[in-house]
């Protein structure tokens, strides 16, 4: 039986990567979902079709810009009207931007913070009241191992990401008696479609193979060498909305090879 059939979910940045992984594995479990995020208008049509054919769950779509509050705010409403139900909301919308603190421009600063971070107060604070009338709700904010930890000339990912985890332990705090769980999982590297092809270029320049590349790549901070993959997140996630995680609550979960073991 599909674990988390009735249930809808919103997932944020879902278009591709991490966010398309773990859409894929909840509608694989029986969940409505929302897609987000940003892409070729063909292919997003095609994985709504996709989803919706292989796994027998409604999907539907919004192009909700995550720095627009009004935008999140339309956007769960949208999925409350069209699911009739609101469950499962995943923050996992993020951009990234390298630079040291002094040189870097003010306009990316914010824009990190408002897509990593502000955004998902947006999202938790719409989809709360509808959590707290059914007694249920699974929140999950994706992180980073840079949650965590930091890394030099990534001031704002790091400071956003940092605010997730604390956003989700005060969130998990304010609604334990509520049957809602509020969690966070901090991926290292991950293997998306996007690194991949990196990943490939570094091999075809180098000469080195694809394996080679990938654990050259990987090595300064993953003790495992070696890649997590959206799937496997997707899994997390899976888990965390069902109801054997239903005593897991504020807490970072990392996926990171052993990232943080150091």
């Amino acid at each position: 039986m599909s674990i988390l059939k009735g249930k809808a979910a919103v997932v944020t940045g879902s278009t591709s990567g991490i966010g398309k992984g773990i859409a894929e594995q909840l509608a694989a479990e029986g969940a409505d979902i929302m897609l987000n995020g940003f892409g070729d208008e063909k292919e997003i049509r095609q994985l709504e079709q996709n989803l919706a054919e292989q796994y027998g769950v409604r999907v539907a779509y919004s192009d909700a810009d995550m720095m627009k509050p009004d935008e999140i705010v339309e956007m769960i409403k949208e999925a409350q009207r069209v699911f009739g139900t609101l469950d499962i909301v995943i923050n996992n919308a993020g951009i990234q931007h390298v630079s040291p603190i002094d040189e870097f421009p003010v306009d990316r600063w914010d824009a990190v913070i408002a897509i990593n971070l502000t955004s998902a107060f947006h999202t938790i604070k719409a989809a709360l009241p509808m959590m707290k009338q059914k007694g249920w709700g699974r929140i999950i904010n994706v992180a980073s191992a840079h949650g965590l930890s930091a890394s030099a000339n990534k001031s704002a990912y790091v400071a956003a990401k940092h605010g997730i985890v604390g956003l989700t332990k005060a969130v998990a705090l304010e609604v334990a008696t509520q049957g809602i769980t509020s969690n966070a999982i901090c991926p290292g590297w991950v293997l998306t479609d996007l690194v991949r092809g990196q990943i490939e270029a570094r091999a075809k320049s180098s000469g080195r193979s694809f394996e080679e590349e990938k654990k050259l790549l990987v090595a300064e901070k993953t003790p495992t060498q070696d890649f997590s993959t959206p799937e496997q997140i997707g899994k997390l996630a899976v888990f965390l909305c069902s109801d054997a995680a239903a005593q897991m609550t504020g807490a970072p979960f990392s996926v990171d090879g052993g990232w943080m073991a150091q």
